[in-house]
């Protein structure tokens, strides 16, 4: 007898949307749509429940869905409910960490990524990067120097110095993906150290690479930030050499 092929059961990549999911979506085009800003409190479950026709259950776990995304909070008792927040890119790391070891991915990934991707953004901050962005990225530079012998906080500043870069470069995306690498970009999560000639030699690239955005120069800005990334990497393969291959764990992410 003939198998008729289109009445399989879906498959992962074709099976429809659950409803709770279906109604995440409506509610986010409704936030964009009316405008709400962070900190604005959305419908009350009464009226999402009319509006969207839905159950209970259906509605809660579709609020579940957005607040583990970090979209919104929910705030309990009389007045409370959802309110809508400003996500940062915690939740992002948290699952591309977890993907990359599923895939069994090392610490080699990230290092090719921030190579391919920092000097880009770079140049793109160089066009468009605004006066206060400059002051901050500057600021971080004097936290460094002030910090030089105290590991941790130098090394805070670090990231937010590749932070202030990547949201400067005028795409968000790259702003996430940056954020939410940064916990691992510099392989402190791994084991790599950094002794104080190495932060020095860290602290003088960052102060060329800071000239060349103040001079909104794209060409010297991607240039010095590759040197800046490449001398990273060299410092990795002759020093922890055995790094590179290891797959970061999910459990690691604090």
């Amino acid at each position: 007898m003939r198998t008729d092929v289109s009445v399989r059961p879906p498959t992962a990549a074709t099976r429809p949307p659950k409803a709770a999911m279906l109604v995440a979506q409506r509610i986010m085009r409704d936030v964009v749509a009316d405008r709400h800003k962070p900190g604005d409190l959305l419908l009350p479950e009464k009226t999402m429940l009319e509006r969207y026709r839905t159950g209970r259950g259906t509605l809660r776990e579709a609020l579940r869905l957005l607040e583990f995304q970090g979209v919104i909070s929910l705030k309990p008792g009389p007045g409370g409910g959802p309110v809508l927040q400003d996500p940062d890119a915690s939740h992002l790391a948290s699952t591309l960490i977890l993907l990359m070891q599923l895939k069994d991915a090392p610490f080699r990934s990230v290092v090719e990524v921030r190579s391919a991707m920092e000097p880009m953004i770079s140049r793109l901050a160089a066009e468009r990067m605004a006066e206060d962005a400059l002051a901050e990225l500057g600021g971080t530079i004097d936290r460094m120097r002030a910090s030089i012998a105290d590991p941790e906080e130098f090394l805070d500043a670090n990231k937010r110095f590749h932070d202030i870069i990547a949201w400067s470069s005028g795409n968000p995306l790259f702003g996430y993906i940056v954020d939410s690498l940064l916990d691992i970009m510099d392989g402190t999560m791994v084991g790599i150290d950094y002794p104080v000639p190495r932060r020095v030699a860290i602290l003088e690239a960052h102060e060329r690479i800071h000239q060349a955005l103040a001079a909104h120069d794209p060409a010297a800005a991607e240039e010095r930030m590759r040197e800046h990334i490449d001398a990273y990497v060299r410092y990795v393969k002759r020093t922890y050499p055995e790094v590179l291959d290891q797959v970061i764990r999910w459990d690691r992410l604090v």
